[in-house]
């Protein structure tokens, strides 16, 4: 019975850890400056000049995808949390 807590307690450390693990990859990637000036010249590009209705779409489109993964991101990060804390 030891041996099969001590084998749980080891699968939970190695789950919080590769969470955190995928919470840093995701801090480390999302830089708000850079996401802004990516999406003006993905826009630019894609949809047309500033101001246009494509532009305005495709800039819409953008913030709805990087407020999804900022939400995501933070579910994430609670989650590890969670689980650190033994919840």
């Amino acid at each position: 019975m030891g041996g099969r807590m001590t084998s749980t307690r080891h699968a939970a450390i190695v789950l919080a850890a590769l969470s955190l693990g995928g919470c840093a990859n995701l801090e480390r990637h999302n830089s708000n400056a850079l996401s802004q000036s990516d999406d003006d010249g993905y826009c630019q590009a894609q949809g047309g000049p500033q101001g246009s209705a494509a532009y305005t779409a495709c800039r819409k489109n953008r913030d709805v995808a990087a407020t999804r993964s900022d939400r995501m991101e933070r579910t994430h990060r609670d989650l590890a949390e969670r689980m650190l804390n033994g919840q």
